[in-house]
């Protein structure tokens, strides 16, 4: 939504130098936060105002005012996305449902960059991080996003996009501590490497500490990361730039096991130090033509690895796009694009996971065409276009759009969308093997049983018909409001049926297997409101409510994933004086239910607070207390399906020091 914006709320630091730039951002009203650019919504920049999709924007201040220490922190703020944290290095992160450690109908990009994984057809969080200091927005699209950005933008689109190296010149140097963000330090330093070319280089890492599990003991998921990397903008003339960057990282990942077993006790914990490294670059040209035309091409390479108790898991990925757009007749605005993505992956098993074969490469090909059409002059626009691929699952799919925006009046916008969105099957849903639990000896057969999910070649596409309405306006220039309603049809969503049961005589158990299917149907309908109020120069509100319905068997949960049907966020921002910043956010979740092998399991709802006190004793010297999750010792906000025992996320403290030079 128009929305956030929010940091614009003050900047300041010190009399003098700040009061004239925090003059500056108060004489700001809500109306002119509307008007912020985004790039995700066509491909092209616009405000976000006229945007005909459910937008939201998290802004670099936002990030800092709450003190968020990762991406999926920052996250929590938008509306319809369900953020829960499984344990200190993994997260459940989805938009309008279906949210799962693995969920996969959400598309994230780091500065246009796919993080997707073919894997399970969605994103390891724990690999993906940026130096949150350098972070210029995050845009947030609830809702279809197929037809510009591909197979897997079924429910919606997260843009994490980073300031351009101009505006990170000279140095940043931060550093903190607490309780369980233990230890935590950044470096980056910018500087100008020719008359038109900037850069920056930067190094972060951090130590975390464990929760607490069920018995209330450690849960053994502490983790630790280090992350480097760059960042190169030149303006090679007066028509064409170049930015260049890259990263690399490495993690221990500690966590606790319950891995199935065919001999007593059927069920084996134990810690596992898991690891995960990897690192990224890319390559993007952008050539314009005229004010009217511009035209772009972008190249990277990604590779990870993971070295797992149960499984290792190493991945490359090579992906190049093109796009082009173009002014038509004056009324038209057509924007078209070629795509090309390449995969090579190597997995390695073990006594519950093996995948067959254990080595594939898959190419994924594509082309989009869009066509934004002015009906009536400043009035009236229709979008409509289509995404075409081809993968090497299921082949051809087509995925349209078509989206109507109104201006009725000049602070007044209404606009209404009907999308085709596809979820293309994963590496692990065509060719993997997992046991998920095993059935101890009982009466009629006194042996094991073994439940194995079993991947499917023959798997289709998950789809859905996507219907949107919203309105935005600005009733008085302090407050703004975001409202959006959607109903979502699913058809052929994966599920796994029984198969025939048969005898195993190596391991002396009967196996009970899980083929995959496409054989469920789902509904999901709601609301989501969004609004922002100024209420005196110095101090602001920032307010959101999501309300979510899902019609589903309650016994495909396991395989799905869901969400709560109500989630809440209040923020409060105060400039105290120019120098100092209090922030206080809370946060409802109404309780859930997570699907694990041994059944459903229930997560009573939860009211959190956070707070953040900030001290600029000179314009380039801050130092910060942030306090986290404040009102409960801990809870216990998702679990994870299989393997991770619960864990419950603990109250945390931290202090902070960031000096610019």
């Amino acid at each position: 939504m128009k929305k956030h914006i929010t940091g614009f709320l003050l900047l300041l630091a010190q009399p003098c130098v700040l009061q004239a730039a925090a003059q500056d951002a108060l004489e700001l009203n809500v109306e002119d936060l509307l008007n912020v650019e985004v790039t995700s919504v066509s491909k092209k920049a616009q405000a976000l105002n006229d945007s005909a999709a459910a937008i939201f924007v998290i802004t670099h201040d936002d990030i800092k005012r709450i003190g968020a220490t990762s991406i999926p922190e920052a996250l929590r703020m938008a509306p319809g996305l369900d953020v829960a944290r499984i344990d200190s290095n993994k997260w459940a992160v989805s938009a309008r449902g279906f949210n799962a450690r693995f969920s996969n109908k959400l598309l994230v990009l780091i500065d246009g960059r796919n993080t997707y994984s073919r894997m399970f057809s969605g994103t390891y969080w724990e690999n993906q991080d940026v130096m949150m200091e350098d972070v210029e927005r995050i845009e947030v699209i609830r809702g279809p996003g197929a037809t510009l950005w591909g197979a897997n933008a079924v429910n919606g689109v997260i843009n994490i996009i980073t300031k351009h190296s101009s505006k990170t010149q000279g140095g940043l140097l931060a550093a903190g501590g607490g309780t369980e963000e233990q230890g935590f330090g950044a470096f980056r330093y910018g500087a100008t490497l020719g008359e038109d070319t900037t850069g920056r280089v930067y190094a972060k890492g951090f130590k975390r500490d464990q929760n607490t599990n069920a018995q209330g003991m450690g849960a053994g998921d502490d983790w630790d990361k280090v992350q480097g990397g760059f960042r190169l903008d030149s303006q090679l003339s007066m028509t064409d730039e170049l930015k260049f960057q890259g990263d690399l990282y490495h993690s221990h990942l500690n966590q606790v096991l319950s891995q199935p077993s065919v001999i007593s006790p059927y069920s084996l914990v134990a810690r596992d130090k898991a690891e995960a490294y990897g690192g990224n670059i890319m390559g993007r040209w952008q050539h314009t033509f005229s004010t009217q035309s511009d035209m772009s091409l972008q190249l990277f390479y990604d590779y990870y690895r993971r070295n797992e108790e149960w499984m290792s898991e190493g991945r490359d990925t090579f992906d190049l796009d093109f796009q082009h757009r173009l002014g038509l007749f004056d009324s038209h605005e057509l924007i078209w694009g070629l795509g090309y993505q390449l995969t090579s992956d190597r997995l390695q098993g073990g006594s519950i996971f093996s995948m067959s074969p254990a080595h594939r490469k898959n190419q994924l090909f594509s082309a989009f065409v869009q066509d934004e059409i002015e009906l009536i002059d400043q009035t009236l626009w229709l979008t409509v276009g289509n995404k075409f691929e081809h993968n090497d699952f299921t082949g051809f799919e087509g995925q349209p759009t078509a989206r109507l925006m109104w201006a009725p009046a000049l602070n007044h916008r209404l606009w209404a969308g009907v999308s085709r969105a596809v979820r293309t099957p994963s590496r692990g849903e065509a060719n993997m093997r997992l046991t998920t639990a095993v059935v101890p000896p009982s009466s009629p057969f006194f042996i094991p049983v073994e439940l194995a999910l079993q991947g499917n070649r023959s798997l289709r596409s998950e789809d859905v018909l996507a219907y949107e309405v919203g309105y935005r306006t600005t009733m008085i220039k302090s407050v703004s409001l975001d409202v959006t309603a959607f109903y979502n049809d699913y058809a052929h969503l994966r599920d796994a049926s029984q198969g025939t049961v048969y005898f195993d005589p190596t391991r002396g158990v009967l196996v009970q297997p899980l083929p995959f299917g496409n054989n469920l149907k789902a509904k999901t309908y709601g609301v989501e409101v969004s609004t922002v109020w100024q209420m005196l120069d110095w101090w602001r509100w920032d307010a959101n409510y999501s309300l979510l319905k899902t019609e589903v068997p309650q016994t495909a949960m396991a395989v799905v994933g869901i969400s709560p049907q109500q989630r809440m966020n209040l923020r409060s921002a105060v400039n105290i004086r120019p120098d100092l910043d209090f922030d206080v956010w809370f946060r409802y979740v109404g309780n859930n239910l997570t699907a694990t092998a041994s059944g459903n399991s229930y997560i009573p709802d939860y009211v959190t607070m956070d707070a953040r006190l900030a001290w600029r004793p000179e314009p380039d010297l801050e130092i910060s207390l942030v306090g986290q999750n404040l009102l409960t010792n801990s809870h216990l906000e998702y679990q994870q399906e299989n393997l991770i025992l619960p864990t419950f996320i603990d109250r945390g403290m931290y202090g902070k020091i960031s000096w610019n030079f």
